[in-house]
């Protein structure tokens, strides 16, 4: 067991640098677009009509002219032809390969289709950056050649800039699940499986099901699938395991169904890091919190089923593999349940995506008001968060959602018993009247709630993989007396090193826990200088 955690856990964290001022919540980000073409939205109809071509023009975004850049429609099922509210992409390095803004060469701008909350993007994305790899997202007032046309939410790109800053490089093989993969697949490869991963008759089946944005990586790709189906048990050394549990606790949680999650498994990138993980990468946020409603297999749910989606979804469904082979392994299933229960007490217990939400709505409040492409009216802008939207699409209002979804899975049988408590996590410094230095990392925490068992993953540097070892509480490994819930171990620097990060892991009947919850991004630390003061 220790061995297949130590795989599981060689590269389940990533460090994120700095987010950048361009894709901050506080400001609206002002982008204007100019062509010298009066029949603009005619050009950039035909060109996403007749394919993906660029009109040439130039931007002022907050006041700084970039000029000679590419714009084009984006979006397969958001795109209306003659729509006044269109998605765009604007290429800033179409001509000058050097521009950019803040390191990001491409701009893309979601038009909220489905969305009367005008939220769900930009607090979805807000929600998964805190448990994974995920795009950052704001707004932006967008006015085309000094009209205004309106505002949208400013999604940034799952580019090589993304890459390096997850992954600290962006040359491995890189795919996007096909979200049009309409066509008749060739004779013998299986039909409408999107980016299922269910594993098939070599590359000619995978060509319409995925992008490859990577020079190279589809035997990379297929051996995936094929380990899924055939040999599951090694799947931590080609799968970034923890990442892929975050995505599909983060995808119930939220019912976020236009995903794997859903009827078509799509919206997400896969990269293989340099250690040979793939990591998915959530993608297309504005029918999250309900808005697309099927799983597959029947109709569309009623409200009543979506605030009751089981959290254990597609478990025995062979057809969603990423679900139902991980979830076959018990330790896979209780980490997952640990990232629904963290996921719960910190967004839905606090209500805390209530709260973002109000200022998320807060601050473009007046602007949309204004907006006359609006695709609501601000009536219904204003109640999206309590109630239902329209007859058709019946939308939930988030509230609605989300208040009635946290009661039932706080009640559920799969969450019922509650993980393992941890608390006072520390490393013993020297002890009182004792000589000499400390040179030994003596690692304790106070576990409650009837843990079977506790490990620390540490590393002495960030270019280092996790490496974990067990922690006891039998009054051997300085952790005090025997039974006392409080559980230790020792760590001895191998190679004279002085520093330590780490996180601690704790695992019970059904479900584990973690130490700090945000592990992936930030772990406990202590430095042998610190503990010698």
């Amino acid at each position: 067991m220790k061995k297949l955690l130590l795989f599981f856990f060689l590269a389940c964290v990533f460090s994120a640098s700095a987010q950048s001022d361009f894709y901050k919540t506080d400001k609206i980000q002002d982008i204007q677009l100019t062509f010298e073409e009066d029949n603009w939205a005619y050009l950039l109809d035909s060109l996403r009509t007749n394919g993906n071509g660029f009109l040439l023009g130039n931007v002022a975004i907050n006041g700084t002219e970039y000029n000679n850049v590419g714009v084009r429609y984006r979006g397969s099922k958001s795109f209306r032809p003659g729509g006044k509210r269109n998605a765009l992409y604007i290429k800033l390095n179409y001509i000058n390969k050097k521009q950019n803004i803040d390191g990001h060469s491409s701009i893309k701008l979601s038009n909220s289709m489905r969305d009367p909350s005008l939220v769900r993007e930009v607090l979805s994305y807000e929600i998964a950056r805190d448990y994974m790899p995920a795009p950052q997202a704001n707004y932006a007032s967008v006015g085309i050649n000094k009209a205004n046309y309106g505002v949208f939410v400013n999604v940034q790109a799952v580019d090589k800039a993304f890459l390096t800053q997850y992954f600290g490089d962006s040359e491995g093989a890189f795919f996007k699940v096909n979200n049009d993969a309409d066509i008749d697949e060739p004779e013998g490869c299986k039909q409408n499986i999107f980016g299922s991963l269910e594993a098939d008759k070599g590359v000619k089946c995978y060509l319409n099901n995925f992008e490859m944005l990577s020079e190279n990586g589809w035997d990379d790709l297929i051996n995936l699938s094929r380990t899924l189906a055939e040999k599951p048990s090694d799947i931590s050394k080609i799968l970034n395991v923890d990442n892929t549990l975050w995505m599909l606790a983060f995808n119930n949680i939220l019912v976020n169904l236009d995903s794997y999650s859903g009827k078509n498994s799509v919206n997400f990138y896969l990269y293989q890091d340099k250690n040979g993980l793939f990591s998915p990468i959530v993608w297309d946020m504005n029918l999250s919190f309900g808005s697309l409603k099927n799983i597959g297999g029947g109709s569309d749910l009623t409200l009543k089923e979506l605030q009751k989606l089981d959290p254990l979804l597609h478990a025995n469904n062979e057809l969603k593999p990423l679900v139902s082979q991980l979830l076959k392994n018990d330790m896979y299933k209780k980490i997952y349940l640990g990232h629904l229960h963290t996921i719960m007490q910190d967004w839905l217990k606090t209500e805390k995506y209530s709260t973002r939400a109000v200022e998320m709505r807060r601050l473009i409040q007046v602007p949309l008001s204004n907006d006359q492409n609006k695709q609501y009216t601000f009536s219904e802008f204003q109640n999206a968060m309590k109630a239902t939207t329209g007859k058709r699409s019946r939308i939930p209002g988030i509230n609605e959602l989300m208040s009635a979804r946290y009661s039932f899975l706080k009640k559920h049988k799969s969450l019922a018993v509650l993980p393992a408590a941890i608390s006072e996590v520390k490393v013993l410094g020297r002890e009182q009247f004792k000589k000499g230095n400390v040179d030994v990392f003596r690692v304790n925490a106070q576990v409650d709630k009837y843990p079977k068992r506790v490990w620390v993953y540490y590393r002495h540097s960030e270019k280092q993989p996790f490496m974990s070892a067990q922690m006891y509480d039998d009054g051997k490994h300085s952790d005090g007396k025997a039974g006392d819930g409080v559980f230790g171990t020792e760590i001895k620097p191998k190679n004279m090193e002085s520093k330590l990060q780490y996180y601690i892991q704790a695992e019970n009947a059904s479900i584990m826990s973690f130490s700090p919850n945000n592990y992936m991004f930030k772990q406990h630390e202590a430095s042998l200088d610190m503990l010698n003061k």
